[in-house]
């Protein structure tokens, strides 16, 4: 539907979904293994909880004039995970494409809204998000990834979005896996609470070796899974790299990614504040265009965050 064309680039907001393991575990006491929320769609219950989830964000972006990503809950769904719960390549084939299918009919449900709404397959880390390791050549994760994106390039999948990149060579691998398959693709770095990778590199460092080894083909990149003051003081500084940020899916929590894996209980930090800090990044990344949460955050971060940005940049509420 939107392949040739990603309408998020047009300067219009978008919002998308917040925290979708943490909000199904700590809110719907839902068992997610691994954090494999797809790994529901092998029930009808567990599909009617993603269904309930997808549509609680699509009224808001109705209520707020806004379009939507609708991001699917495949962050898991690759081969090295996917193992771990029992899915051979076939079984995580069926499981992405069932997870396109599902963001179609709630994409149809809303078609008479006006809200354009984006399907994004989401691609997570082959590793532990938090952590770089088992790190891949480039080469190593084109051939790594390349199955997930064309199970998605086959579906109505309109884009790829990779999630919580910690290292370089990974992201530029699902960049050159997202062009030898023809689909527009979105890359997503996370950082530890000094605003850099976990590998120690700069975001910045990042964004651009990624696009110098890709000829610059991802359509953007975004922050997700960091909380807005681990990295707002490195968003600094001249060059094109600050304009190539579109998307930001921050952490509700200020904890570190380690205090947050020792956690057993949900932070889910101050929704209002959060809006706040995202108005405010709004004035160094000149082009943020899709926001939404990650960690710990919900509809009710969601509904801050859409408030906050409808404001002219960097005015608080």
């Amino acid at each position: 539907m939107y392949r040739d064309t990603l309408p998020q680039l047009g300067g219009q907001l978008f919002l998308t979904d917040g925290g979708i393991e943490t909000t199904l575990i700590f809110h719907e006491d839902l068992e997610l293994p691994d954090f494999a929320a797809f790994h529901l769609l092998k029930t009808a219950s567990g599909e009617a909880a993603l269904r309930k989830y997808f549509r609680t964000y699509v009224q808001l972006a109705k209520r707020f004039g806004t379009g939507f990503i609708l991001e699917s809950p495949t962050w898991r769904a690759n081969p090295d995970w996917g193992a771990r719960l029992g899915y051979g390549f076939v079984e995580l084939a069926q499981a992405n494409l069932r997870a396109i299918r599902l963001l179609e009919d709630v994409r149809a449900e809303a078609a008479d809204a006006g809200v354009p709404m984006v399907i994004s397959g989401n691609v997570g880390p082959r590793g532990d998000g938090y952590v770089a390791d088992n790190a891949m050549t480039a080469a190593g994760a084109e051939d790594y990834h390349a199955r997930q994106i064309d199970t998605f390039a086959n579906s109505a999948a309109d884009m790829v979005c990779a999630a919580t990149m910690n290292y370089v060579e990974e992201g530029v691998g699902v960049v050159r896996a997202a062009r030898r398959a023809g689909m527009p693709v979105a890359i997503l770095f996370t950082v530890e609470t000094d605003g850099a990778l976990p590998t120690g590199q700069t975001l910045r460092s990042a964004i651009e070796q990624t696009d110098a080894e890709t000829d610059g083909y991802a359509s953007y990149f975004g922050i997700n899974c960091a909380h807005p003051t681990h990295f707002e003081h490195v968003l600094t500084g001249d060059g094109g790299w600050l304009q190539r940020i579109r998307a930001l899916r921050a952490n509700a929590s200020v904890k570190s990614h380690a205090e947050l894996n020792e956690s057993t209980t949900l932070d889910a930090g101050d929704p209002s504040e959060l809006g706040n800090q995202y108005s405010r990044l709004r004035t160094p990344l000149t082009g943020l265009s899709v926001v939404g949460g990650c960690c710990g955050t919900d509809d009710r971060h969601v509904e801050q965050i859409a408030t906050a940005c409808s404001r002219p940049a960097g005015r608080q509420g």
